[in-house]
């Protein structure tokens, strides 16, 4: 197989800075920068995968200044197909705690100035009602399940701007909508994906009760890393079980995102 492509990538969060051994690093040149950090290309079994940390090697990247389209580019450009993303995400019920795992199956956008979009001329409006990819959120659950670290299928994360935590009356707000999560990378990470007929698929780790959350304590870096960390030897894990469990082919709808508005398009 071409040592400088791959069929899986992963995009690591906050904590998840390494996830391949037996690896080699890939420079790739993007029309919208370089990536976070050169991809690390390597072999999980028989399968291929490309590894970015989301905020770079040195955590150098906060939240609204994220190379998002130059990560999913440089993905794409080497041949990935399925992404990935684990992430770190603070709960908005009580029941979501520390440790937690989640496979979110919506999104709600509070973000503010992000480029969100790779379509920078011309009207082009890709579906978004189900932001992330079935078949992946399948493959997690079952093989969370498998490791006996079973997941909380579904829930709607809202990705606020960053990079400050939530006030008390925010984080309130969030939960009395009914949405389940907080996190400040999930968009415009997720609607790119799309935009390149990406299979994207979000495991969220919580790593705290947000402020608002029957009176919780104020949510701190310290705590949010402190917890990913006691976590990021299980995750990983999950994280290369998962990568072989994909299917090889896709069937979902993910792969057909673009049909009829390739004319229109630029990508890899």
């Amino acid at each position: 197989m071409d040592q400088q492509q791959a069929e899986v990538g992963v995009i690591g969060g906050s904590g998840l800075y390494a996830l391949l051994e037996d690896a080699h690093a890939v420079e790739v040149d993007t029309p919208y920068g370089p990536p976070s950090d050169p991809l690390v290309l390597g072999h999980i079994g028989d399968r291929s995968v490309a590894f970015v940390p989301r905020h770079g090697a040195d955590h150098r990247f906060p939240p609204h200044r994220i190379p998002y389209r130059a990560n999913l580019w440089a993905l794409r450009s080497v041949g990935v197909r399925q992404v990935l993303a684990p992430c770190a995400v603070g709960g908005l019920t009580p029941d979501l705690g520390p440790g937690s795992l989640v496979v979110p199956d919506q999104l709600v956008d509070r973000t503010s100035g992000r480029a969100q979009t790779f379509h920078e001329q011309g009207a082009v409006h890709v579906s978004f009602a189900d932001p992330y990819c079935p078949v992946g959120r399948a493959t997690v659950l079952d093989r969370a399940a498998a490791a006996g670290w079973p997941a909380t299928d579904g829930g709607t994360v809202v990705v606020i701007e960053g990079p400050r935590f939530s006030t008390r009356a925010e984080s309130q707000w969030f939960a009395d909508q009914g949405w389940s999560l907080v996190n400040m990378t999930g968009h415009p990470e997720a609607v790119l994906a799309r935009e390149l007929a990406l299979c994207y698929t979000s495991v969220a780790l919580v790593t705290d009760l947000d402020a608002g959350v029957a009176g919780g304590e104020p949510v701190t870096q310290e705590e949010v890393f402190r917890v990913f960390a006691d976590n990021t030897a299980r995750l990983r894990t999950l994280l290369l079980d998962v990568a072989q469990a994909l299917p090889t082919g896709r069937d979902c709808a993910c792969g057909s995102a673009l049909d009829g508005l390739d004319p229109l398009l630029e990508r890899p």
